[in-house]
C-alpha cells in the first residue's frame, strides 16, 4: 500500500476541466487563432506561463506574455473561488487515507490565487502536507525534474511516491522520473484511457477506487 501521494488538481481532484478547455480555447478562438484536437492535452501540463509561451510562440498569438495570463486569470477566477466542484468520492477518499496516516500533496499548473481558495472552500486544504503549484519550482509538469524535486521537498525516494493525474503527458513524464503514477479518468481525457492504462501502474475512474491500491 502506498502510503505518499502526490495529486494533481484540474481534473484530478476538482471538476475544472471544462472550465479550463473552455478558457484556454476563448482565448484562441477570440483572436481567430487556429489549434489541432490535440491543444488541451499539450498545455494541461504546462501551466500558466507556459501555456502563455506556446501560445505567441507555436501558435502565433499577437499579444505579450502578460496580456495572455492576464486573460487566462479574468476568464478563471471566479469558477474557481466561487463554483468548481470536487471530483465523486474525492472528499471522502483524501479524509479516509489521511486517517490511515497518508502524506496528501498536490502539484498542479494552477496558480495558488485560484489554487488555494478554491481547496479552502472544499474544506479539504489542511488534509495537505503540501500544496505546489509549478511556479512554486519554476518549472513545468512537462520537466521530469519537478518530479524528483518534489519527492525531495516530500523527503522519500521518488519511487515512493504515488502521482495521480488525468493527463497523459504529465503521467507520462512522472513515470519517467521515477514515481508510481495512478491514472485518472476525466471526461477530457477519455480519448487517451487507453494509453494511460498501458503506461501507468493503476488506473481509477472514480476516487474511491484508490482506497484499494
Amino acid at each position: 500500500m502506498m502510503n505518499t501521494y502526490l495529486f494533481d488538481f484540474d481534473g484530478t481532484l476538482v471538476d475544472s476541466m471544462p472550465t479550463f478547455v473552455g478558457m484556454m480555447q476563448r482565448i484562441l478562438d477570440e483572436n481567430n487563432i487556429s489549434y489541432g484536437d490535440d491543444l488541451i492535452r499539450i498545455i494541461t501540463p504546462l501551466g500558466y506561463e507556459g501555456t502563455a509561451i506556446y501560445f505567441k510562440e507555436k501558435l502565433g498569438l499577437k499579444l505579450s506574455l502578460e496580456e495572455i495570463e492576464a486573460l487566462m486569470n479574468k476568464y478563471a477566477i471566479e469558477e474557481y473561488t466561487q463554483s468548481i466542484p470536487a471530483k465523486n468520492n474525492v472528499v471522502k477518499t483524501l479524509e479516509a487515507l489521511k486517517s490511515r496516516g497518508a502524506s496528501l500533496n498536490i502539484l498542479t499548473a494552477s496558480p495558488h490565487f485560484m489554487l488555494d481558495p478554491c481547496l479552502k472552500r472544499l474544506g479539504i486544504y489542511d488534509l495537505f502536507d503540501n500544496v505546489w503549484s509549478c511556479d512554486d519550482f519554476k518549472t513545468s509538469k512537462a520537466d521530469p525534474n519537478i518530479y524528483v524535486m518534489a519527492a525531495e521537498k516530500i523527503g522519500v525516494p521518488v519511487g515512493e511516491v504515488l502521482f495521480l493525474d488525468d493527463n497523459f503527458n504529465a503521467d507520462k513524464t512522472a513515470k519517467e522520473a521515477g514515481m508510481k503514477v495512478c491514472g485518472v479518468y476525466d471526461e477530457t481525457s477519455a480519448d487517451c484511457e487507453d494509453e494511460i492504462r498501458t503506461l501507468a501502474d493503476y488506473y481509477i475512474k472514480d476516487f474511491s477506487e484508490l482506497l484499494d491500491i
